[in-house]
């Protein structure tokens, strides 16, 4: 018999670093911009790799999927506009994102509005996505159903088919922008009393709080 995992018993006293109001930048994207180029120093893997939340029918849906561009405009990623997060950003136009950077005790929460981006800035990231994924998003009718065999034959007749074409971006498929309306900062702490950083939008400036851990 395997012995039981003691759950209960697990934790990790967090020792690393600290966030304090006078070192935080006023501004929340180039806040984010500095942690997340620590997180690329520290090699952590795939550290564009974020939760995704969304609303249907009241119930949370989550999943990860990956940060393809940033600035104050927003968070950028692209899927499918027919997949289970499409129809549900289309139902309600709003999400969250979280960022867990556990190597670094660090965490980012970013709550706001999604929008499509536009028709030429998803054109133009297609084009530069591997030619084995831009098949692939020919490829699948992402959150259907569908058999194995099916999809190799789907993937087999399209390579087929664009071997000698430039393969252009389908139609259901581009890029969603992430609006903040707050922003959190999480740094871990020793005895779980950890730091927590939240800017919140007020008109063209920003709000900065410390949360209670």
């Amino acid at each position: 018999m395997n012995k039981k995992t003691d759950l209960a018993s697990l934790r990790l006293n967090y020792l690393l670093n600290e966030l304090v109001e006078e070192n935080v930048s006023e501004n929340p994207f180039k806040q984010f911009e500095k942690w997340f180029n620590e997180a690329l120093e520290a090699q952590i893997l795939e550290p564009n790799a974020m939760h995704l939340a969304t609303i249907s029918n009241g119930k949370p849906h989550g999943r990860i999927v990956l940060l393809k561009g940033f600035d104050e405009n927003g968070f950028v990623f692209y899927t499918n506009y027919e997949s289970n997060k499409g129809k549900q950003i289309a139902e309600v136009p709003f999400a969250s994102l979280t960022f867990f950077w556990g190597d670094l005790e660090r965490q980012v929460r970013i709550e706001g509005e999604i929008v499509k981006t536009s028709s030429e800035e998803s054109d133009e990231y297609f084009q530069v996505r591997p030619r084995g994924s831009q098949i692939g998003a020919w490829v699948s009718r992402q959150s259907s159903v569908i058999s194995k065999a099916e999809l190799e034959n789907r993937q087999q007749e399209l390579e087929k088919y664009y071997a000698d074409k430039t393969i252009p971006r389908p139609p259901y498929w581009g890029g969603y922008r992430l609006i903040p309306e707050k922003v959190e900062f999480w740094q871990g702490r020793p005895s779980r009393l950890h730091d927590r950083i939240l800017f919140t939008k007020n008109g063209n400036t920003w709000k900065i709080e410390r949360l209670s851990p």
